[in-house]
């Protein structure tokens, strides 16, 4: 199995990478949470790699941290959950905010992914309770309390996954939720 690849990145083009990697090319499908923080064409790229080995292909997917690869793996053995779903689910979710929304069972938050309906995020959150906390460190997990109604507040407001957990980082962590929103709100204006 090939569980990592370091090369040159050749080209960008979401969801998928080509990375030169001894002159020859691999073509790896990435979460978008990997696209984002790719180095420019040119530059040197490591990604951890799970390999699919279908009657129709040989399938590469690529992730930037061991946390990553390790939800989609966890995602993949659950019934009717493939690797575009998968991908999907990181692409939509951080491992971190996944691992929040399956401990509160947050079947809302979920929907928002496209391609998860309530009935499949009912049975992710199932399949994968207790299964993303313990394999994580706890610095992936966020810690619970007014830091979450903040961010399902600015989600509700329209603000994308992205904008609102960045936004809601740089808060205090003893920050009370109406004043947390006003402050967040703020630092949302100024991009």
């Amino acid at each position: 199995m090939i569980g990592r690849l370091s090369g040159i990145l050749l080209e960008k083009n979401p969801p998928q990478v080509l990375l030169d990697v001894g002159g020859v090319g691999y073509e790896i499908d990435v979460p978008m949470s990997t696209f984002y923080n790719l180095p420019a064409n040119g530059e040197k790229l490591s990604l951890l790699t799970h390999f699919v080995v279908r009657e129709d292909g040989h399938l590469l997917y690529g992730f930037a941290s061991e946390a990553e690869r390790f939800a989609f793996r966890q995602l993949l053995k659950i019934s009717g959950v493939g690797a575009r779903l998968a991908l999907s689910v990181l692409s939509g979710l951080s491992v971190g905010d996944l691992a929040q929304v399956v401990a509160r069972q947050d079947v809302g938050r979920l929907t928002k992914v496209p391609g998860i309906g309530t009935k499949t995020a009912e049975r992710l959150l199932l399949e994968l309770k207790g299964k993303l906390a313990d394999a994580l460190p706890a610095s992936t997990v966020p810690a619970e309390g007014s830091h979450s109604d903040i961010l399902n507040a600015l989600l509700a407001l329209g603000y994308n996954d992205r904008e609102a957990t960045s936004a809601v980082r740089e808060l205090a962590a003893d920050v009370s939720t109406s004043d947390g929103i006003r402050q967040a709100l703020k630092r949302l204006s100024r991009v």
